[in-house]
């Protein structure tokens, strides 16, 4: 590579390394670099020399954001990292770049590399629910603790605070479970659910569904307001209606809400900002 193209790149480096410093300062301490490293035409030898102790230099500035900020979201190197947190007392919809989504819980956060499109891996500390999109090329990888949930594309719900158990239940699809420096691997299906703590692993059915049998319809309304956060409108006439129906317990709320209005007969309007969904 000849000086001009070496200096081209120095160049482009020092502009992209994430730096906490003023553009002025980063200038200033380019100048002060490039007059060391490229001071005139008849020191070439030099260049080299001083390439190394730039680059040690560089990654040593930048090591905690990129070359030594190494976690289980990455195979190979990545610029920077995005962190979500839940400080608020409700559970917040984060979409992620793939169009994945994820219900996370209060005092919860998830942390992502900036090229997750390619590198699905995240890493959750709390608890989070996620329905993920298909791609079977960019298989999708949920970091917890010591353990690892990889998907293609499902639901589940993974809980892991520090020093605390790991649960992962699944509701759609198919997870494979593995643990940091074991080899073994779990497969779940639907109803199943994984936890890990002590060291020690074990696969549990739980119950996925909430059933409602001759049920008034006015409790149903007050299940969808306690585990969904909209207020649900009836018509008085329809409060004492009965109704048998097995939800899903993470099933979408407009999928109920449909059903809800076809089995009645019922129109139904939903006030986002109200966050009200009201039947007529």
């Amino acid at each position: 590579m000849d000086e001009n193209k070496l200096e081209e790149e120095f160049k482009k480096i020092w502009d992209e390394t994430p730096v906490s410093h003023s553009d002025t300062e980063k200038e200033t301490s380019w100048e002060e670099f490039h007059s060391k490293v490229f001071p005139s035409k008849k020191k070439k030898f030099k260049v080299w020399r001083y390439a190394a102790a730039a680059a040690a230099l560089i990654f040593a500035g930048i090591g905690a954001e990129m070359y030594f900020n190494r976690s289980p979201l990455q195979d190979t190197i990545y610029l920077a990292s995005n962190v979500i947190e839940n400080t608020t007392s409700k559970v917040q919809t984060v979409v992620l770049p793939d169009s994945s989504r994820v219900e996370l819980n209060p005092n919860s956060k998830i942390k992502y590399a900036n090229n997750f499109e390619d590198n699905r891996k995240i890493e959750i500390e709390g608890e989070g629910y996620f329905k993920v999109k298909k791609d079977k090329k960019h298989p999708f990888q949920v970091f917890c603790n010591e353990t690892i949930t990889k998907v293609l594309g499902t639901s589940f719900t993974v809980k892991g605070y520090p020093e605390k158990d790991v649960a992962v239940e699944l509701y759609e699809g198919s997870v494979q479970m593995s643990v940091a420096d074991q080899d073994k691997k779990w497969i779940l299906k639907p109803g199943e659910k994984f936890t890990y703590g002590s060291k020690v692993a074990e696969v549990a059915e739980f119950n996925r569904f909430i059933d409602f049998e001759n049920e008034k319809l006015s409790v149903v309304s007050i299940y969808l307001e306690s585990n969904y956060g909209y207020k649900v409108r009836i018509p008085q006439e329809y409060g004492n209606q009965r109704i048998t129906v097995r939800i899903n317990k993470k099933e979408d709320l407009k999928m109920i809400v449909q059903l809800i209005s076809e089995m009645y007969n019922l129109n139904f309007e939903v006030n986002e900002k109200l966050k009200q969904i009201t039947f007529q």
